[in-house]
């Protein structure tokens, strides 16, 4: 039986985007299917994107008054897994909890830094570049009841070079996090990633190891690889 997923995003989709042609390639399709997309903005790219392919959408207003709401629907669309895909509002704790272990994000850097309330988008690579730092990232983490706080699932690194801007860096970090979220998703639906009753994550996903999770990349971003091969080799 195929997990269905829901996502929830902000933005453009470009995360979305990203899942939906994982998804739909290949063999995994076989084991997971994107069921519901919602988002806090009515006019967000990720509801376009998902209506063109004909999946069920929704608005909600993000906050704690929205867990009725949200529940409902997960409810109504037979939910099994929900991805935060640029979602830029607080989940409600009572979903956070009900899908503890079901329910994960991706942040543009390597948490635990460069997180918490107010850190996202732009934000965070302006801060990054603040700190005088060589290193960015991708994280993808399970979600609980504070802002990018849950257990890591997975982190790719990203050279910071002396030249970046806070766009620059954004776009670099953003093509690593397309190749990212949908793995991990897929690793969790999938069952070889869970996260147990300790709050420990169990299971295997590629980390940054040159000879597994950077073939991948150079197999699919040859640039990319070629900025992690340098940065794993100072």
């Amino acid at each position: 039986m195929r997990t269905r997923i829901a996502v929830l995003a902000s933005g453009n989709g470009s995360n979305l985007r990203a899942l939906f042609r994982f998804f739909g390639e290949g063999a995994p399709l076989a084991d997971a299917e994107i069921a519901f997309v919602a988002s806090n903005r009515s006019e967000s790219g990720a509801l376009a994107l998902a209506r063109e392919r004909r999946v069920a959408t929704a608005v909600i207003t993000g906050g704690e008054d929205d867990a009725p709401v949200l529940a409902a629907l997960l409810d109504q669309h037979r939910i099994d897994l929900i991805v935060l895909a640029g979602y830029l509002r607080l989940v409600p704790a009572a979903v956070a909890r009900a899908f503890r272990g079901r329910i994960m994000n991706i942040h543009p850097a390597l948490l635990p830094a460069f997180g918490g309330p107010g850190m996202y988008g732009e934000r965070v690579h302006h801060a990054v570049i603040a700190a005088g730092v060589r290193v960015s990232g991708a994280t993808v983490h399970f979600v609980d009841e504070i802002y990018d706080h849950g257990a890591c699932i997975a982190q790719w690194p990203v050279p910071v070079y002396a030249g970046d801007t806070a766009a620059t860096l954004a776009l670099r970090v953003l093509r690593v996090e397309h190749l990212l979220l949908p793995r991990a998703v897929h690793a969790v639906a999938t069952g070889s990633v869970q996260l147990d009753e300790t709050g420990r994550v169990t299971g295997s996903f590629p980390s940054p190891d040159p000879a597994a999770a950077y073939a991948l990349l150079a197999r699919e971003d040859a640039d990319i690889a070629r900025d992690i091969t340098r940065l794993l080799s100072r």
